[in-house]
């Protein structure tokens, strides 16, 4: 029993509290030690059961998700999984993940219930994820003004390109990262961060508005130019096409049989058929192994991957498998990421 994740579920709909245990307890590694209807008795149960992860709703009576997120990290840092409906509570998600919650899942939609079910293995992977995170539930610490950026030197180097994969605690860590490169930073820099659909031109906005660089949503067929960073639109992959002199993006839903829709490895293997020894990868905190087989078309064409340090990673996954795949030219602490970036280009 040492080795179970203990949980505590929080909703106001007790039909929700009561699907969310059951996919958690199918787990041998989950156990539910608690149900709440509403932000403040979450306070008194998390107070009470010494829960290693929270699940929590957004939209309830009495004390809200996001309040409830803000007044937990104010008494003792906890992960916090949001549970939320579709994108119409993009805000809030948003909201949450700032106050410091680790993660979130979608529920399909906020009346479809019987689908509810179709979650559970991404619900039970995020929890168990969260609470062996070597961060255990400390969010990023996102300034509330962001430091100046860093100096670009004066010589241009030998990288065409930035290209980012992210994922649990991709958030809090672009929203470090990205007001730290400067304004006349010479490359452009293309994202994917795993987010559901709905979520990313809202980030890309909220990004914009913190950093130097212009940040978009990718769309069809922008030229990739420098001072604009990219972020790949949820549900479909981002790449790169030759337009005569110019490079522009290109979005589709295929490759069909990736775990994620944008992949990390799709946008890093088109960047390195394009742009070829020209390109450096970073691979940050996420679950899982994205990233690794794109950082090795990026290695095999000459190009050069940084991977974040565990000691910052929210969850030590994706980093993790490119270092152990051999394929990391350099492991750098999140808030020296943006200087380590600008000394390649």
């Amino acid at each position: 029993m040492a080795d179970m994740v203990r949980a505590l579920v929080v909703d106001d709909s007790a039909y929700v509290r009561k699907v969310v245990s059951q996919m958690l307890s199918r787990s041998p590694f989950v156990e539910v030690v608690g149900v709440a209807r509403d932000g403040r008795e979450a306070l008194d149960l998390v107070e009470e059961l010494k829960p290693d992860v929270v699940t929590c709703d957004l939209n309830m009576p009495i004390m809200d998700g996001v309040a409830f997120v803000r007044a937990q990290m104010a008494r003792r840092r906890l992960p916090i999984v949001i549970i939320s409906i579709a994108a119409e509570s993009g805000e809030q998600v948003l909201a949450a993940l700032d106050a410091g919650a680790i993660d979130f899942v979608q529920k399909p939609t906020a009346l479809a219930t019987e689908r509810l079910m179709d979650m559970a293995e991404e619900l039970v992977e995020k929890v168990k994820a969260a609470a062996g995170s070597p961060r255990r539930g400390a969010a990023i610490a996102v300034p509330s003004v962001p430091p100046p950026p860093v100096h670009r030197r004066a010589t241009r180097g030998p990288i065409d390109i930035v290209v980012i994969g992210i994922s649990t605690g991709g958030p809090q860590g672009l929203k470090v990262l990205i007001p730290r490169l400067p304004a006349d930073c010479p490359v452009p820099i293309a994202i994917v961060m795993h987010m559901p659909i709905g979520y990313t031109q809202m980030y890309a906005q909220k990004l914009d508005e913190l950093s130097p660089l212009h940040v978009v949503e990718a769309s069809e067929g922008q030229v990739v130019e420098a001072g604009t960073v990219f972020l790949a639109q949820a549900g479909r992959h981002l790449s790169f096409r030759r337009d005569g002199d110019r490079v522009v993006t290109h979005l589709d839903v295929r490759p069909l049989d990736t775990p994620h829709r944008p992949s990390v490895d799709a946008l890093f293997h088109s960047a390195a058929e394009v742009y070829g020894p020209r390109v450096l990868g970073v691979v940050m905190t996420g679950m899982g192994n994205d990233g690794q087989q794109g950082s090795a078309w990026i290695k095999a064409r000459g190009g050069c991957i940084l991977t974040e340090a565990e000691e910052t990673c929210v969850v030590y996954g994706m980093p993790r498998s490119v270092v152990e795949a051999g394929l990391s030219d350099g492991t750098v602490p999140l808030e020296q990421l943006a200087e380590a970036i600008m000394e390649r280009i």
